[in-house]
């Protein structure tokens, strides 16, 4: 027992974890794995779309892309909730990227071709958090549905 609540206590204050929370390439990521895992189907077509609205939304190489979901997935997976995502990607992304993020979520959401109603609550829920109106996330729903995110896999 006492080894356990040492290693619980070392996760929480492991500096890694806390920066890892503040980097927005990695709170982007979570954000996403988090919309991709919604409907309880996390596909290998969703792990394509988030490592390419990745390496779109930060300028990275397929690698770079790579690492950044599975650090995405390893913080989504260690998160009690999704606040310290949002709170920097409010804080550190321009409004235009929140929007471009809105978008990149919707095109994961659409990417199985169905619209899941968990998908649909967390959607719901995020805009306000990332400081996305409705009215801009109607839109990037409709810009994602107009690539063809939903029918072809959802490349973006």
């Amino acid at each position: 027992m006492a080894r356990m609540l040492d290693a619980i206590r070392k996760f929480f204050a492991a500096p890694e974890a806390a920066a890892a929370a503040d980097d927005p390439v990695v709170a982007v990521a979570a954000l996403l794995v988090e919309l991709a895992r919604a409907d309880a189907d996390y596909t290998d077509a969703e792990r394509v779309v988030v490592e390419h609205l990745l390496a779109g939304l930060f300028d990275l190489d397929a690698a770079e892309a790579r690492r950044a979901r599975l650090d995405g997935e390893a913080a989504q997976a260690r998160a009690a909730d999704l606040v310290r995502f949002t709170r920097v990607v409010k804080t550190q992304l321009s409004e235009a990227d929140r929007v471009a993020l809105m978008e990149g979520l919707w095109s994961v959401a659409l990417s199985d071709g169905t619209r899941d109603p968990h998908e649909d609550a967390l959607l719901r829920k995020l805009a306000p958090l990332i400081a996305v109106t409705d009215r801009d996330s109607a839109e990037a729903r409709m810009r994602a549905l107009a690539r063809g995110a939903g029918t072809d896999g959802g490349a973006c």
